[in-house]
């Protein structure tokens, strides 16, 4: 019999049914409940036409029942998508018409945004149902609590994440139950994640850093503690909820920790129960660090490394001793299970001292993007390495130096793609955002770097002759088609972008005078 993620739940049910499994919003679920009520759901999913390998897309705030939709999804031998709660209309739909979602669990106020679609069943979360098609979560009561038969296999898909997309079409990155289950293995052993834990979901649940808290806490038979959208943003009632909820394992981005830091004052507080923090996604400012380090003396702090598309798969202990002289904080080494390395332009193997492009082998690297080989091809290369051919690598894009402990340093992106408060963000898909509208003629999107967040979003716009646009009216258009979180801070409206001795928009001049903006 193949382990699947859902596994880890019935594991943890057999040895602790009685444990609260999740809480969220003041309501909680213990481990028994958690697996009737993800059951029922599946067994409503197979009798509305959900097949193994369907897609299933959860559309809505986090709540209790998102683990219980995640896990009926794949207790169904459906792959689940996780659609970003607060993205405009049209690209939540643009996604799930890429994937061809074939139900979508929701709530009748976000369902009334999306435009009519085909699918085999719509679940509401809450709500009124409507039509034929929508049922009320109340019916999951109607059905078994026993999950249909076991269909899937271990290299079966589990979830879809889709992330920023170059061409101005996000991308979704397939991840297997191997894939996941790798990541959530190393985790185990390496954090020593057990029953008495009390972890802290800080990321969204379509956000890749969500896969640890939420089945490292079920593979443990821990707590999880989903905190919503509404609290994430006031930092002094984060903080208080860390306090509140006994949270002992903390994983975010290091945006999320500067915020606490800057403004939940966190030496009033006490956070001796926190024993690990864990954060990834973008470079931590040396100096938020070490004041992080200075507050919490009896925490561990890693540093986890790793693109959506392979988990995590380099990881560093930080070392107090040595913060003091670290200019810059090491992405560390592998993972168990995983093989990481650095290759030149030639694909040959870089030593230390040198600079190439970090890839990485083993179980945890996806099978590709959702619809779209040409990409998964340039993402994966075949070993040049191995002494035999057909295994895959995946080339992460990011060039990196091995210092003289045998760890990598991190020293930027190869293409365009960028790092703001933990997103991964490609610029181009800003700048299509902005293309879109009719009244411009040139755009061009420029990263400034930025010891908070990791940089942020400046654009230089072109106006068509005779068009009275203003930065307010872009960003709210951008609104619209793109993330809040990839909307420019800055547009700068002009007659034309500057341009290069080959006519190409000249990047490099209006890099410089970004800078000098922000500085300024």
């Amino acid at each position: 019999m193949a382990y699947l993620l859902q596994q880890l739940l019935i594991d943890s049910v057999h040895r602790s049914p009685d444990k609260v499994a999740v809480h969220a919003r003041g309501r909680s679920l213990t481990y028994g409940e958690l697996d009737v009520r993800s059951s029922q759901l599946a067994r409503l999913l197979r009798e509305r036409g959900v097949q193994r390998g369907d897609r299933v897309g959860l559309f809505f705030p986090k709540a209790v029942e998102s683990v219980v939709a995640m896990l009926g999804v794949l207790k169904a031998g459906a792959v689940y998508v996780p659609l970003d709660p607060h993205a405009p209309a049209r690209r939540v739909a643009s996604i799930a018409d890429d994937c061809g979602v074939r139900a979508l669990i929701t709530t009748a106020e976000r369902l009334r945004t999306l435009p009519p679609r085909a699918t085999a069943c719509t679940v509401l979360v809450s709500g009124t149902a409507e039509g034929a098609e929508q049922v009320p979560w109340s019916a999951l009561e109607t059905f078994p609590a026993s999950a249909p038969p076991e269909s899937a296999i271990e290299s079966d898909l589990a979830y879809i994440l889709y992330t920023s997309g170059s061409t101005g079409r996000p991308k979704g990155v397939m991840l297997t139950h191997r894939n996941a289950l790798t990541f959530v293995d190393w985790c185990a052993a390496t954090f020593r994640i057990g029953p008495d834990d009390r972890l802290c979901n800080h990321a969204p649940l379509h956000f890749d850093l969500s896969v640890f808290d939420v089945y490292n806490a079920l593979g443990a038979g821990a707590t999880v503690s989903l905190i919503h959208e509404e609290i994430t943003v006031f930092p002094q009632r984060l903080a208080t909820l860390i306090e509140e909820h006994g949270i002992t394992v903390w994983y975010s981005v290091p945006s999320a920790l500067v915020y606490l830091l800057l403004h939940a004052d966190l030496a009033t507080r006490d956070l001796d129960r926190l024993r690990l923090v864990l954060f990834a996604g973008e470079v931590f400012p040396m100096k938020y660090l070490k004041t992080l380090a200075d507050l919490l003396p009896r925490a561990e702090l890693y540093n986890l490394y790793g693109p959506t598309e392979t988990n995590v798969c380099t990881y560093h202990r930080v070392d107090r001793w040595k913060l003091a002289g670290q200019e810059r904080l090491p992405i560390g080494r592998a993972c168990a299970n995983t093989d990481v390395f650095a290759l030149d332009d030639e694909g040959r193997r870089v030593g230390p001292g040198g600079i190439g492009e970090l890839v990485v082998r083993g179980p945890s690297v996806t099978p590709g993007y959702w619809g779209d080989p040409e990409k998964s091809r340039r993402a994966r290369m075949e070993n040049p390495l191995a002494p035999y051919p057909g295994e895959p690598l995946y080339r992460t894009g990011d060039l990196v130096t091995l210092d003289e402990h045998g760890e990598y340093l991190f020293l930027g992106r190869r293409d365009s793609q960028v790092k703001s408060r933990g997103y991964r963000i490609e610029l181009g898909d800003i700048e299509a955002a902005l293309y879109a509208h009719p009244g411009v003629v040139e755009a061009a999107v420029i990263a400034v770097p930025d010891d908070d967040i990791g940089c942020r979003l400046r654009a230089f716009v072109a106006v068509r002759a005779g068009e009275t646009l203003t930065a307010g009216v872009l960003q709210t258009h951008c609104a619209r088609l793109i993330p809040r979180y990839m909307v420019p801070e800055r547009i700068e409206l002009r007659a034309e972008l500057p341009k290069t001795s080959t006519g190409k928009t000249d990047r490099t001049r209006l890099a410089a005078e970004a800078r000098v903006a922000e500085a300024a």
